[in-house]
Parts: C-alpha cells; structure tokens; sequence
C-alpha cells in the first residue's frame, strides 16, 4: 500500500501525434475573398449604410481570423500544436499552412544536426589518462518528447554524449601491442559503433536518434604522451627483434638441414656451435659483418 503523502515524481512519457490542420492554399483564397467582400461593403457605405456596415464589419472578422492562422513549413520541419499547453499533435506537412489562430505552434527542426565533442580527460581501462573527442550525427524523430520531456533538448544532447563518451572511453584500453583486445585505437567501427548504441540508449527519452559517430581526436594526455611513446618504441624494438630472431633460427635450421642432405660439408658438434654463432651473427647484427678468408684447415 502506497502511503499518503507519497509523491509520484515519475516522468510522464509523451508521444507524437498528427495534428489536424488544413492547407493554407485554400485558406488564402478565403482570406482575399473576405478582402475583396469588404471593399465592396465600403463602397456601399454611402448608397445603402444599413447594408455596406455589417458586409464591411463581416469582412474585416474573416479577414483577420484567417490571417492569424497561416504558418510556412520548410522540408525537414514540424510544428507542434498546443491548446493552452495541451498538446494537441504535430503537423509535419509541408508548404502554406493553416490552422484556428488561438492554438500555439512550436517548430522543430528534424534535420541532420551534426556535433563535434569537446576533447576529455578520461581514463582508459588500464588506467592511462588519454584526450577523446568525438564526432556525432543525430536528429530529431519524435517532437513531443523533444519538446515536453526534456527541458532544452540540444543542452541534454551535448550532456549524454559527454557522459557517453566517457563511459566507452574508460572500457578500453586505448592500444594492446600484443592484439588480444578490443582497444580505442584499433577498432575503431566497433568502439564506434558501441558509442552509438550508448548514445540512442540515452538519448531516446529525449525522441532523438543516433546516424552516425566515430572518434575525432584519440590521444595519450599530455604528461604522460613521452613515457608511453618510449614504451612504443621499446616495445616495437622488442617486437621487431623477436620477428629477426625467429627468422634467424629458421635459416639456420634450413642451412644446417641443407648442408646434411646434399653432403656438402660433415661438422662435429663443436664446428656445428661455431657455425650457428657465426650465422646469428650475421643474421641478427645490426651492422654489417666483414667475413674473414680462412686459408687454414677447418680446424686450425
């Protein structure tokens, strides 16, 4: 049982609606029939007063009740229409409009709005501090809850994206070298498409869609962007040498199996070291390597 007193402080979810409002083509043609009843009331004034007055006062209240109703609705508008703050439905018809004077209009634009964010400080899932910005395209798809459900719905759009952003900025590292995660830097389509899914979640009580959004500006913070570029460094030299190394030893092996098979050349175990030192050497050196002509035996 609820208690008394108990407030229900839920939101009330709106809704779009068509609205019933009527070309203002037709409308127009009233309006200058009315203008031209009334010029020809004014000019029975003088003749016949008794019957020029009420077609002259006639006139003149069509005239201005139809000329307080039109409105013009460019593509990709809608107007909402309230009865003294009721909503009443949205018109999305375009062109010359008409509807009765005394009902409010608010337009609302449901073209493409296209958003870059301002870069944050987050930190990623490690912890790392980077700088993030993001790119983001959405409009407009259901005008009441645009309208009535959230105060100002462009200020709640650049919040959610910013909340949005850090959320998926801080479940990802933002690089893995040894490529068994999903990281901020190299999977870009799906962190990518993660953020829009965040977004539409946020955004749709907001009656507000997500098209399109990606990443502008990924970067390490600054006072921590030299460490990590010498960690890069160092782990791509250590990378780069373990690929050198594998190498190395494949080609020995191979030399080795080669010179075995084809009988070329029989060498005992320590002539078999010295041999695999010596091509390490030459496989692996930085610098290039000076042979040196042995006029000797093997063994001397």
């Amino acid at each position: 049982m609820v208690e008394s007193g108990t407030r229900n402080t839920a939101l009330t979810l709106s809704s779009e609606q068509g609205a019933a409002t009527s070309s203002g083509y037709a409308m127009l043609m009233v309006m200058l029939a009315s203008l031209a009843l009334g010029i020809f009331g004014v000019t029975l004034l003088k003749a016949h007063a008794d019957l020029g007055g009420p077609i002259v006062a006639v006139a003149s209240i069509v005239f201005v009740f139809v000329s307080g109703g039109f409105y013009m609705q460019q593509p990709n508008q809608a107007t909402a229409i309230t009865l003294f703050g009721a909503y009443k439905g949205t018109d999305r018809n375009t062109g010359l409009r008409w509807l009765l004077p005394w009902l409010g209009r608010k337009k609302v634009s449901l073209r493409a709005n296209n958003m870059i964010s301002e870069r944050l400080k987050v930190n990623d899932l490690r912890g790392n501090p980077i700088e993030i910005a993001a790119q983001v395209v959405w409009r407009v798809t259901d005008t009441a809850q645009a309208l009535f459900d959230i105060d100002d719905y462009k200020a709640f759009v650049i919040v959610q994206i910013e909340a949005a952003v850090r959320t998926i900025g801080a479940r990802y590292p933002y690089d893995d070298y040894e490529h068994q995660e999903v990281t901020l830097r190299g999977n870009h389509d799906q962190v990518g498409a993660e953020l829009r899914q965040e977004l539409i979640a946020r955004l749709v009580t907001a009656g507000i869609t997500v098209d399109e959004c990606g990443f502008t500006h990924l970067a390490y913070a600054p006072e921590i962007a030299g460490a990590m570029l010498r960690r890069q460094q160092a782990q791509a030299v250590v990378a780069a040498r373990k690929t050198l190394v594998e190498g190395a030893v494949g080609m020995v092996e191979m030399a080795l199996a080669m010179l075995s098979e084809k009988n070329v050349v029989e060498l005992d175990d320590e002539r078999r070291a010295a041999m695999v030192s010596n091509l390490m050497v030459v496989l692996c050196g930085e610098r290039d390597t000076q042979p040196v002509v042995n006029a000797g035996s093997l063994y001397q």
